[in-house]
């Protein structure tokens, strides 16, 4: 008996395996890459470039590697890829039989007729079989759909992080940016301190008239006013970069200055072919794509048959006393057939390969996409150092012509409206090249980005 079972699931084994798989496997889309992602760019890989590398401020490598540790969605990221794993093994077991044991016992009164009562016990304890046989594979294309959800979650993870390295990176040097404006502020408040004073002398000694000396107090009063509101974005921009920490608000780490702060003016590019193997953004993308063809390939299933197999095997007696000397078994194979649900399987199988269709041109967008922010983050990179490079010019011919201004006006040959302006101008020329140097920064961080660096 048992030996016949045995040869029965061999058997149902080997028909599973060699049973046809219908549907189409999966294949990328033609995309028609061009030959370079842009015209005379290096074909070397960013993957030689570790955010590490990149990145030489060591108080910033802190903060990133804090991040990656704590930061909130990093984690509910990592707690996707458990239940990712978790499905992706549910789905690979429905292609085995599953087992179970069942203990039982009971006991029931009949009384057929009326006139003739009597008990009817039952003891039984039996391993049962379950298991449907992939003859289409039906079950296959569910494992591998599974699979790819798991590996979607992986692919988000890895481009959470590179989101993130860059996020941090961006909002360090944006709280640089803002301290080095606020010295900028600082100094000048100081010599706007110092000219209202020099003009109050001169005031009061009848050298200039009281015009003078009042310009000199608003100028100050107008740059007063400017401490406030960057007071306000250091502290708020602290509180971001705390949140991206996943800690609370407080004072964030300082180490290099905005003037310190190095990054290479070039980074490689590589070739188009890299690109897609190297953004997690588009393999993910992708592995949407291959879960919507395996979600085809269990629609196109559907339409055919399906073969089960139930049985058990054990013990069943009436009497505790004899149990052991009472085997008994039994195997049954169902079989389904869909006849008529009003088209219901057919319209399934029409709206899967729809939804594939939209993730082709989603994946196709998603490219697109990467080679246009790609090209958009090496001409602002590009530009960014031009228009640093002219307000250094700039900044350079303001002091100069601060400094001719305040010569001029201590000699009596200009006015006090002069010297203003050049202050004005001055003050300008910093807090521009500020950003100048703040912009190219950033422009080397969207890059590595947009190449796919920043995970690991």
């Amino acid at each position: 008996m048992k030996r016949n079972i045995y040869i029965f699931i061999a058997l149902s084994f080997m028909l599973m395996l060699s049973s046809c798989k219908i549907g189409k496997k999966y294949a990328r889309p033609e995309l028609n890459l061009p030959e370079e992602i842009v015209t005379g760019a290096d074909t070397a890989s960013i993957d030689s470039v570790s955010w590490q590398s990149l990145y030489a401020d060591t108080t910033l490598q802190r903060l990133i590697t804090i991040a990656l540790d704590n930061n909130k969605d990093m984690k509910i990221a990592a707690a996707k890829i458990k239940e990712m794993i978790a499905s992706k093994r549910i789905s690979f077991a429905d292609q085995f039989p599953e087992i179970g044991a069942r203990i039982y016992g009971q006991k029931e009164r009949l009384n057929y007729g009326g006139d003739n009562p009597k008990h009817d016990p039952e003891y039984g304890a039996k391993l049962t079989l379950s298991w449907e046989l992939d003859l289409w594979g039906n079950l296959r294309w569910a494992n591998e759909a599974g699979i790819a959800a798991y590996l979607q979650s992986v692919e988000a993870r890895r481009a959470l992080q590179m989101t993130l390295v860059a996020e941090v990176a961006a909002a360090y040097y944006e709280l640089c940016a803002l301290d080095q404006e606020l010295d900028i502020v600082r100094h000048t408040l100081a010599a706007r301190r110092e000219g209202v004073r020099l003009a109050k002398l001169r005031f009061e000694g009848g050298l200039t008239s009281e015009t003078s000396y009042s310009q000199a107090q608003v100028e100050l009063a107008r740059t007063e006013t400017l401490l406030p509101s960057l007071e306000r974005k250091i502290k708020i921009k602290e509180n971001d970069l705390s949140f991206l920490l996943g800690q609370y608000s407080g004072n964030v780490p300082r180490g290099l200055s905005l003037r310190e702060q190095h990054l290479p003016e070039t980074l490689p590019v590589g070739l188009p072919s890299s690109l897609l193997e190297r953004r997690p953004d588009i393999r993910q993308a992708e592995q949407k794509l291959r879960e919507a063809n395996a979600r085809v390939g269990v629609a196109q299933t559907d339409l055919f048959p399906r073969i089960s197999l139930t049985g058990n095997l054990g013990f069943e007696n009436e009497e505790l006393t004899n149990f052991i000397k009472s085997p008994a078994w039994f195997l049954v194979g169902d079989l389904l057939q869909p006849l008529f649900a009003m088209g219901k399987n057919k319209a399934k199988l029409k709206a899967a390969r729809a939804r594939y269709e939209q993730e082709v041109y989603n994946y196709q967008k998603s490219v697109l996409g990467a080679f246009k922010e790609v090209g958009d983050a090496i001409v602002t990179i590009r530009k960014a150092k031009e228009v640093r490079l002219s307000y250094e010019k700039l900044l350079n011919a303001a002091d100069t012509y601060l400094q001719l201004a305040q010569l001029q006006y201590i000699n009596g040959v200009t006015n006090y409206m002069d010297v203003l302006d050049a202050q004005r101008g001055l003050l300008d020329a910093q807090l521009s090249l500020n950003k100048a140097m703040l912009d190219e920064l950033l422009s080397t961080v969207y890059l590595y980005k947009a190449l796919g660096g920043g995970w690991e």
